[in-house]
């Protein structure tokens, strides 16, 4: 990385004393400055641009001593350079003084981090930890004004300025910043980097320790009834937007992510105790297991697509299509079957779990286990925005309690 860098000798005149004004060197590396005394002083008069004016014995002297400052400056300017480390103006500072600096970076903590998770992290998961990435490297660039910063150099005040970079950053393709959520998932996903630091002893003090994500608890978008039937009754003669919606109300009827179900074998299919035929796997993102039997619609797309070519050639249960494609093709259905939502795949797993499964009265320890939480607290996400279902449930505590008031009257008529 190409660096723009400069020694240069100022007074401190705010410490003058006795008349005697402190020399400092100041380093200038990428407009960034950090300044240190070469523990000197002179008169304000007899100096001049750099240097003590004047040819006597104390001028040559103390001349021949910054000469020697910028040159030991720009040897550690060299070794760092050599030894492919980051070049910054507080480095050049610490090699000079003696300090060995903790040459952790955050540009290096976050390139490590993405380099050795790859193979362990989903790609879409990945994806969005570049997206970080990027987000931090402008920051630096724009605000710090700098291309990296130690990790021993992080505070509570560069995570507060990082998140109100993020609030105001608006992006030069449309006007519309990001949400708190988002801007929360990115300070999420630098903590969890952070980490990584602290576990491998890169960095002692944690800069989190006084910060605080807070995340606004949204409603989780879901396919109603009718949204659902009408996906499910257009036929598309497209072939794409076909494998699409059948990928999609398999989804709705099994409550698999994407990933998980693009992983489907016929291994995975397998005869329950109740003798009807259950999807047997792992989830991906979280290793738990999930057991599913396969409600009638399900189980006609398994039928529909146990010979398909394409299924055949991968030995999967369906054809594959990236997650990519599938929710721009899932843009493309809503648009015909007049779903103003956002339709994406992960919308089948929120459908299943409140129009099919809790909406239909089944116990939300049940939906848990069926979607794979480790926790039902993730389920109880859902349980919260079924309107109807609240309704349905109060509806027939109101039929329960009416009639025990009439068969308390209609005793108490009877005793009379």
């Amino acid at each position: 990385m190409q660096t723009t860098f400069s020694t240069t000798f100022i007074l401190r005149t705010a410490k003058t004393r006795d008349g005697l004004t402190p020399v400092y060197c100041r380093i200038t590396v990428d407009g960034n400055r950090s300044e240190f005394s070469i523990k000197r002083s002179v008169t304000e008069k007899s100096w001049d641009a750099g240097k003590v004016k004047g040819n006597g014995e104390d001028a040559k002297s103390l001349n021949s001593y910054l000469k020697q400052v910028e040159a030991k400056i720009f040897e550690h300017y060299r070794e760092l350079l050599a030894d492919d480390k980051l070049v910054t103006a507080d480095a050049l500072k610490n090699a000079y003084l003696g300090i060995k600096p903790d040459q952790y970076t955050l540009v290096n903590l976050i390139e490590y981090h993405n380099t050795h998770l790859k193979d362990t992290i989903e790609w879409g998961t990945m994806k969005n930890y570049m997206t970080t990435q990027r987000y931090v490297k402008e920051f630096l660039k724009s605000r710090v004004k700098t291309s990296d910063i130690l990790l021993a150099h992080l505070s509570y005040k560069f995570l507060a300025d990082f998140e109100h970079y993020l609030r105001s950053y608006t992006p030069l393709d449309h006007h519309t910043s990001m949400g708190n959520n988002t801007v929360m998932k990115h300070i999420e996903r630098l903590r969890k980097m952070i980490n990584i630091a602290i576990k491998n002893e890169w960095l002692e003090r944690d800069p989190f320790a006084k910060f605080q994500a807070k995340f606004i608890r949204n409603d989780r978008e879901f396919l109603s009834q009718d949204d659902l039937e009408r996906i499910e009754q257009k036929e598309f003669k497209v072939l794409r937007l076909q494998w699409a919606k059948d990928l999609f109300i398999f989804s709705c009827y099994t409550g698999l992510a994407y990933c998980d179900l693009m992983r489907l074998t016929p291994q995975n299919l397998s005869l329950g105790i109740d003798g009807d035929y259950w999807i047997m796997t792992s989830r991906k993102k979280t290793n738990q297991p999930v057991r599913v039997p396969l409600l009638p619609k399900a189980r006609e797309l398994v039928e529909k697509y146990k010979n398909h070519p394409r299924a055949l050639a991968t030995g999967t249960m369906f054809p594959n299509l990236s997650n990519q494609k599938v929710n721009a093709y899932l843009k493309e259905i809503a648009d015909f079957c007049a779903i103003d939502k956002n339709l994406t795949f992960h919308l089948a797993r929120h459908t299943f779990a409140t129009t099919i499964t809790l909406t239909n009265g089944v116990p939300i320890e049940t939906v848990s286990k069926m979607l794979g939480h480790t926790s039902i607290r993730t389920t109880q996400i859902y349980a919260k925005v079924i309107e109807s279902k609240v309704s349905q449930d109060m509806n027939s505590l109101r039929t329960v309690l009416e009639k025990k008031s009439s068969d308390k009257i209609r005793k108490l008529a009877e005793g009379k």
